[in-house]
């Protein structure tokens, strides 16, 4: 019989490293209480504290302050890509290779 890969919400995760960061439980306890892995828990933590110093994690963020970095660091990307066609457009359409009508 296979097991089925658990997931986790960020809210989870979060809660889960704040036990750990901030009310002073001990890993393998809070590991135990809460029926989840010690190494999962371990990189929970990691990546709050992480982020806690001012670190923007690649993976889904477990704080709201970094959430919203890696949405606005996506928009931007975004915007820039927009930004880079528009440019390339506006040049062939001035070049001279390109037949204007009046």
């Amino acid at each position: 019989m296979t097991r089925k890969r658990r997931t986790f919400t960020t809210e989870f995760k979060h809660e889960a490293a704040c036990l750990v960061l901030d009310k002073g439980y001990k890993l393998p306890e809070a590991s135990r209480s809460l029926n989840v892995g010690e190494t999962a828990l371990r990189r929970w933590v990691q990546q709050l504290d992480a982020e806690r110093g001012g670190t923007t994690p690649t993976s889904k963020a477990l704080s709201a302050d970094q959430q919203r970095i890696q949405e606005l660091e996506g928009r931007v990307k975004r915007l820039e890509l927009e930004k880079d066609i528009l440019k390339k457009a506006t040049a062939l359409l001035m070049s001279d290779g390109i037949p204007r009508t009046h």
